[in-house]
């Protein structure tokens, strides 16, 4: 057997949707902060912080449901507190969003040492039983459609909130073009002053569109560690907030493209696993991720290049 033929496989495509969801729920996040004008950066720190909340949380509750409420209140309270700081208190958003970044790396090791007792930041996983089988977000078989060869292996049997990703892709397109709040919040992020001339609360949008972030970087920080990981660990998130940052300028700040691009790094992290799980090198897999990462913003800078120059080649024309 070849190494395409057993890595490119049912379970090798299970994979990559799995992967995917999380990085599409921080993707519509950027989108829609990019959207209204406002660049979050805090996504990382904000699905951290979430994981961990929620995760603790249906642990001591004993419900899954009460988790994921609790990982996008936290989604929340983090976003609205990017938010205070940068207009209310007239800080810079990036560093902002960096602070939280660097609390959801650093500052939740303390708090897993002041509420738990424990002293190493990867105790919190389902080895210990923090996120048991009966805590876990359910999974989702779906009837006629897991019966169908190849196709059912693929796309039945994912996380509830795998299937929520991929809806919600076409709700935040839906929410930006087809209701009033869209056209508000493309308004305010593409000419805030002229927003403001016909009575649009700039601050108001802004502070909704961090919102909404906040409430889908919840949902991924919940997908993390109550499904992915089965528990909390350090720096679990790996990146992927930075991820959907990327995901979006690839996707032209817009839903759909951004689910592509989303897709393409859920590839390419389900190939770094995969091929590692072969036996090839991990030091020569694990960089994957990043280097389509790179190819693929130097690709997205190409074409908004080109695009760029069109219309000065047409007005030389003429």
């Amino acid at each position: 057997m070849g190494f395409f033929e057993f890595v490119f496989t049912v379970e090798f495509f299970f994979s990559i949707i799995r992967i995917t969801a999380p990085i599409i729920f921080a993707t519509l996040a950027a989108i829609i902060c990019q959207k209204g004008g406002v660049s979050n950066i805090g996504l990382e720190g904000t699905m951290m912080m979430s994981a961990l909340f929620g995760s603790l949380f249906a642990y001591y509750s004993g419900s899954w449901i009460v988790g994921v409420l609790v990982a996008i209140i936290t989604g929340i309270i983090v976003s609205l507190g990017i938010a205070f700081f940068a207009f209310n208190l007239r800080t810079n958003i990036i560093l902002a969003g960096t602070a939280v970044n660097m609390i959801g790396s650093g500052g939740t090791i303390f708090l897993v040492k002041v509420i738990t007792g424990m002293t190493e930041g990867n105790q919190l996983t389902s080895t210990n039983g923090l996120i048991s089988t009966r805590l876990q977000i359910p999974v989702i078989n779906i009837p006629i459609l897991k019966d169908i060869p190849l196709i059912g292996g693929v796309l039945s049997g994912h996380s509830l909130l795998t299937y929520l990703a991929f809806v919600l892709v076409f709700l935040t397109w839906a929410l930006l073009y087809k209701t009033p709040i869209g056209l508000n919040i493309r308004s305010v992020g593409e000419n805030p002053n002229a927003a403001s001339s016909v009575g649009v609360s700039v601050i108001k949008i802004k502070y909704t569109v961090l919102i909404i972030g906040g409430i889908l970087a919840g949902l991924g920080g919940a997908f993390m560690s109550m499904y992915y990981s089965m528990g909390w660990s350090q720096d679990m998130v790996a990146g992927r907030g930075f991820i959907a940052l990327a995901a979006t300028a690839m996707g032209g700040g817009e839903p759909l493209g951004g689910l592509l691009a989303a897709l393409i790094f859920g590839f390419a992290q389900a190939l770094s696993i995969k091929a590692s799980a072969v036996g090839i090198d991990s030091n020569l897999v694990s960089p994957i991720p990043y280097l389509v990462t790179i190819i693929g913003l130097v690709v997205f800078a190409i074409v908004a290049r080109e695009k760029a120059k069109k219309p000065h080649k047409v007005k030389e024309s003429a």
